[in-house]
């Protein structure tokens, strides 16, 4: 299994154009999410992550890309990438 600091030299090496690294990165967030979602159950407890911050919450319904989840302040529609067991 490559570090992603060789994966990261690879795609350097290669001189791949915009429009390709952004199949990239919707490839590599598809996978994030299609993992996720393999973990995923109605009634679990999850984090909802942010940049700054984690958000608990309880998954209320599971949709193909998004998941319902009921925070403190409100139900939200979060996408599978953001998700984290508590």
């Amino acid at each position: 299994m490559k570090t992603v600091a060789e994966i990261a030299r690879e795609i350097n090496s290669h001189n791949l154009s915009t429009q390709e690294l952004k199949g990239l990165i919707d490839s590599i967030q598809s996978m994030v999410a299609g993992k996720a979602k393999a973990t995923l159950y109605i009634g679990q407890e999850v984090y909802v992550v942010q940049k700054t911050k984690r958000t608990l919450g309880v998954i209320e319904k599971i949709n193909s890309t998004r998941c319902l989840v009921q925070m403190p302040n409100g139900k939200y529609q979060v996408p599978m990438g953001m998700l984290e067991a508590a």
